[in-house]
């Protein structure tokens, strides 16, 4: 049995290299230089770099993040701020942003200036080069999820529903699993739209 199995796998990957060799070079590669009408790749593909890939995306699994340091959300919102002072497209529009080094160093030009990373954050600015910060949330580009941040800052849905209690986490750490489930439910109980559309490209 196992031999048939993996005798329909070569045969199948053939038929794939055979399928991939007729077709034009220049065809695909207009068709993957053309985005969709939301900016994303056109072309649908489940493919992955490796095995690895594959079963990591299957099961979930994501890397630890490593942060370029460790900014304390604790603190800064011990002290009165608010995620939108950092995360300024998170009103606007579908991204909520990441902060630029020149954002932190609109309050810490004058604020812990002593501090060692206050100082590390300056000489970047200094030399022009920017902060780059991991995504802690998001999806993979396989479940085709277009989640948009401002409708539902409007409607009223806040910050820690889906990245948790930001005030009791220093470093963002992933708390809450935004799978289908999650979010279906928050559609039902806001009477927002389910219907595939809604969320899915």
């Amino acid at each position: 049995m196992l031999a048939l199995a993996a005798a329909a796998f070569l045969a199948s990957l053939v038929t794939a290299a055979c399928d991939r060799s007729g077709r034009s070079e220049a065809i695909q590669a207009e068709r993957l230089a053309t985005s969709s009408r939301w900016g994303t790749p056109s072309v649908f593909t489940t493919a992955h770099r490796s095995v690895g890939d594959a079963w990591r995306a299957y099961f979930d699994v994501r890397p630890a993040v490593a942060h370029p340091f460790a900014f304390s959300h604790q603190l800064h919102l011990s002290k009165e701020l608010v995620c939108t002072d950092c995360h300024e497209g998170v009103e606007r529009g579908p991204v909520a942003g990441l902060p630029s080094v020149n954002t932190c160093m609109i309050c810490h030009s004058q604020i812990a200036t002593d501090r060692p990373a206050i100082q590390a954050l300056a000489a970047l600015q200094e030399k022009g080069t920017d902060l780059t910060w991991p995504r802690v949330y998001g999806y993979t580009r396989e479940a085709h999820v277009r989640f948009e941040h401002a409708p539902h800052i409007r409607s009223g849905v806040e910050c820690a529903t889906c990245h948790g209690d930001m005030a009791q986490q220093t470093v963002a750490e992933r708390v809450v699993e935004m799978d289908m489930g999650f979010c279906v439910n928050c559609h039902k109980s806001k009477q927002a739209s389910n219907d595939c559309l809604t969320c899915h490209y």
